[in-house]
């Protein structure tokens, strides 16, 4: 996603250098006109905003306390587009915050299609003086319909997170109340049929998510319905350490991380939902 960022960037007029770690996508922003750079210091130096747009949270924290905190000057803003556990998150902001610079956390949601087009949901938590500073930039990346500033460090990624699990563990729930119908004798060609007919009016949305959902069975593709298996760690740890339950969530996580890694989410190779649903016992017909 941060490859389409920075092109979007540079058609709005701003000047970005770029670095990443694999030389075919940084190329392929500087044919689009950025500064490629061979090192992250070259990229925050001479820098107002150092944008982030990194795979994981391990991978946002191993680059800001490695390659970010010791180049960073008083007046900095440094803006994390990733989805970054709320701990680490909270702690790289004071780490920030002790440089005299500041922190924004922008998790987006729409992924790489929604960045080629600038429009993504962006949930932004930090100083509110410094996202009025850079709502022009935030806007270039992910349009202004939906940019939301969701209140103090952390705000950001714990909305991030809300709708995060909101859709891994509604995807699952629909998962599974197909994979009931089919094992327990439904053929998948006659379910979509038969949900078809009890649809009802809008107020009843979850039957044609269920529709959709056994078309998906019907045509192969329930395998690759993820269920956000990455990033449910990042929650759970975030219950854990502040004292509370996600139980669905921990079953959900601890149920698929058995499996193999069949599918691939997020560009990482992960297990699918419905594989685990489906191979358990005698397979149906």
């Amino acid at each position: 996603m941060g490859g389409a960022m920075v092109i979007n960037l540079l058609k709005a007029g701003y000047t970005v250098r770029a670095f990443d770690t694999n030389p075919e996508r940084l190329q392929t922003v500087v044919e689009g006109g950025a500064i490629g750079t061979q090192e992250i210091a070259e990229a925050i130096l001479p820098a107002e905003v150092v944008c982030l747009s990194l795979p994981s949270s391990s991978a946002c924290v191993e680059v800001v306390e490695t390659s970010v905190l010791p180049h960073l000057r008083p007046g900095h803003v440094i803006i994390d587009f990733g989805t970054t556990t709320l701990p680490e998150t909270r702690r790289l902001a004071e780490l920030v915050q002790e440089k005299q610079a500041h922190w924004l956390e922008a998790p987006v949601s729409g992924g790489e299609g929604g960045a080629k087009r600038g429009q993504l949901r962006t949930f932004v938590g930090g100083e509110p003086e410094i996202f009025d500073r850079v709502r022009p930039l935030l806007e270039t990346v992910g349009g202004s319909e939906h940019l939301t500033y969701c209140g103090t460090c952390g705000a950001g990624q714990v909305v991030k997170g809300v709708n995060q699990l909101a859709m891994g563990l509604g995807a699952a729930a629909y998962l599974e109340a197909v994979a009931f119908g089919i094992r327990a004798g439904m053929t998948a060609g006659v379910t979509p049929d038969i949900i078809a007919q009890a649809v009802g009016s809008e107020n009843e949305r979850w039957r044609t998510i269920v529709l959709q959902t056994a078309r998906a069975v019907q045509e192969n593709r329930a395998e690759q319905i993820g269920v956000k298996f990455r990033e449910l760690p990042y929650f759970l740890q975030e219950a854990t350490e502040s004292g509370f339950a996600l139980p669905l969530t921990e079953t959900l996580y601890s149920f698929c991380d058995t499996g193999p890694r069949v599918v691939i989410d997020d560009n990482r190779e992960a297990p699918s939902f419905w594989h685990e649903l489906m191979r358990y016992g005698n397979e149906p017909d």
